[in-house]
């Protein structure tokens, strides 16, 4: 099993990297986070290897997070290796903590290659895995807050104006913090605003 490899990126495809590791080019498929990411120089990827009897696939991934989701979501049925990584494209590691466990499935049909169903099987089979997984390590965002009177009310008011559901709840979680769980519906829908102006 290949878990990692070190070394110089020869060339960069739209969904795949050749990694020259002491003369051996290796062929890598990323996702376009992880390959928008790669540095000039000597690199290293993080790698799942898949064996098929026909093919033995290496997928690359600049940090453990994508990588353990890249085998979280390679668990669920009728997500293979190319969707997966089409989430991991769309989604980073904390906007799929996020959305999963809001149960957002509009977010996770973002990715290519996943539609309704598939995204609403993902939120059934991971809603209780999502919250122990690894973010993406930045301040992030934070766990969707849940949405109950006064505070479905504000998610429903900023998403209406146009904000996206993730942000919105990051920024109403925020409140929820400054504000109190009791805070009225003018307060957090303000405090919500000035979050996400920031």
């Amino acid at each position: 099993m290949i878990a990692q490899l070190r070394g110089v990126v020869v060339s960069v495809a739209e969904t795949s990297c050749v990694l020259d590791v002491n003369g051996v080019g290796y062929l890598v498929f990323c996702s376009t986070r992880t390959l928008g990411s790669l540095p000039q120089g000597t690199v290293t990827l993080l790698t799942e290897m898949q064996v098929r009897e026909d093919a033995i696939t290496l997928f690359g991934f600049s940090t453990s997070a994508e990588r353990e989701w890249f085998a979280l979501l390679t668990t669920v049925q009728g997500v293979g290796a190319k969707v997966a990584l089409s989430i991991l494209s769309a989604l980073s590691p904390d906007q799929l903590i996020a959305a999963i466990s809001a149960g957002d499935k509009a977010v996770l049909s973002r990715a290519q290659g996943v539609g309704p169903k598939l995204a609403i099987r993902m939120v059934t089979e991971l809603r209780e895995k999502a919250g122990g997984m690894p973010g993406g390590g930045a301040a992030g965002i934070p766990a969707p807050v849940a949405a109950k009177g006064a505070l479905a009310d504000a998610l429903s008011a900023l998403t209406n104006l146009g904000y996206k559901r993730i942000e919105a709840e990051a920024a109403l979680n925020r409140a929820v913090e400054a504000h109190g769980e009791g805070a009225s519906l003018d307060v957090l829908i303000r405090a919500g605003l000035k979050a996400l102006a920031k």
